[in-house]
């Protein structure tokens, strides 16, 4: 595939999980959602890119996803209508209506979801990628790497040479704590200190393209990819007004084509929700 073909296909990815989102942000204001809620909007750029790469190479990795784990379930091709479920506590959802928005679990895709210890997806990652051998990917947040277990598992893949990829959407907050507040140090620098293969990018598809279509699942690799969130750690509110997120950038970069896709998209969930509540 194209490099700009690949940029249309994550923007169709995005768009799909931005618009999903929004629709999850309207339900919870309307307390139709009644649980702890954890929105990724601002960050789909991150799985999106990712699931595209790996879909035109044809592979299926484990998938280990942090809290902020919905539009990592939509970008590897997780069901729309079951996650739609999930949320509303339906039997018919992608975890039996048990896993919330928090353990977002589907076999169909190799999903694991996170069980709510921050950063325990890295250590249940790099275990079943040293068992199976198998391609392997793991979410984290950037708070979670300052767990401990978090950085003896990047030790041991790094060691192990695994085919496992780290990748960390830093929003630069725990909860409301910001990253200068918390630290002085890199993940990316921790990370090399271990002999991964490691990257501080920010989330436009062509970094993220670059830094894996090489070398993607041959080795460890780790990436730090500087991200921004829309709404808050949990529930439905702003944090503060954020410009320039990549999907807005990316819709006025690609234009009318783009405009016509997100429209399309727009309309199909706000359907499939509507469909789902009149159930």
């Amino acid at each position: 595939m194209s490099y700009k073909n690949y940029r249309l296909k994550t923007f169709e990815k995005a768009s799909l999980c931005r618009n999903f989102e929004n629709e999850v942000f309207k339900r919870v204001n309307e307390k139709i959602i009644n649980f702890p809620v954890y929105l990724s909007a601002g960050q789909e750029y991150v799985p999106s890119s990712i699931a595209q790469i790996v879909k035109d190479k044809k592979q299926k990795p484990l998938i280990f996803g942090q809290h902020r784990g919905h539009s990592i379930y939509l970008s590897f091709g997780g069901n729309i209508v079951e996650l739609i479920d999930e949320l509303l506590g339906k039997k018919t959802g992608c975890t039996r209506g048990m896993g919330g928005s928090l353990s977002i679990n589907s076999n169909k895709i190799n999903m694991f979801g996170h069980e709510g210890l921050m950063g325990s997806n890295a250590c249940m990652g790099v275990g079943a990628c040293f068992s199976s051998a198998k391609p392997t990917i793991v979410f984290l947040g950037d708070a979670s790497v300052e767990e401990d277990y978090v950085l003896a598992s990047l030790s041991w893949a790094a060691k192990k040479e695994l085919p496992i990829l780290f990748v960390v959407e830093d929003n630069n907050y725990a909860v409301l704590t910001k990253k200068k507040d918390r630290r002085d140090w890199k993940a990316k620098d921790v990370a090399k200190a271990f002999k991964l293969e490691s990257y501080d990018i920010d989330d436009q598809p062509k970094n993220i393209f670059s830094v894996l279509k090489k070398n993607l699942f041959k080795k460890p690799i780790f990436i730090n990819v500087n991200t921004k969130r829309l709404f808050w750690h949990s529930g439905a509110g702003v944090d503060e007004e954020v410009k320039g997120d990549r999907l807005t950038l990316e819709k006025k970069f690609l234009g009318k084509k783009a405009e016509k896709i997100h429209r399309n998209i727009k309309k199909k969930i706000e359907n499939l929700w509507k469909q789902r509540l009149e159930k």
